[in-house]
């Protein structure tokens, strides 16, 4: 699995968008694959153009619940920017995925100015959804 300082270190050779939009598609490529009953309508991510899918596993087996995402999109654009962002946050114990803010990666990565207005919500959208379940784990945890 790529880290996102290697992620960051790529994308600091590719200085052309073409090439970085190319190396993005292929971090999609890179997805676990999904099954179709993850394909549902619970996973399926609102407020996106394209249609993508987060399903989310829980480890209990440490001191704290860790959260593993799986995503995928029919965009081959945003299963990239699925990537990227489950190399962020999948793996995570809830409360560093809440200390954590990917849209700022993404910022630093250029994708302000390089995405549609559209895709820059489907963004938000999909760390506010990963968010959201970090918050239901915690809860649940502690309950």
């Amino acid at each position: 699995m790529t880290t996102i300082d290697e992620i960051r270190d790529n994308f600091e050779l590719l200085e052309e968008w073409d090439d970085r939009y190319r190396y993005v598609i292929e971090l999609g490529r890179t997805l676990a694959p999904m099954s179709d009953a993850e394909h549902s309508a619970e996973n399926k991510v609102q407020g996106c153009a394209s249609q993508v899918w987060l399903s989310r596993s829980i480890d209990r087996g440490g001191d704290e619940p860790v959260l593993n995402f799986k995503g995928d999109s029919d965009a081959h654009i945003v299963r990239g920017l699925i990537a990227i962002l489950l190399t962020i946050q999948s793996g995570k114990a809830p409360q560093d995925i809440l200390k954590t803010d990917p849209i700022s990666i993404f910022d630093e990565f250029g994708f302000r100015e390089h995405l549609t207005p559209q895709r820059s919500n489907g963004l938000r959208a999909m760390v506010e959804r990963i968010k959201n379940d970090a918050r239901e784990t915690l809860a649940s945890s502690t309950a």
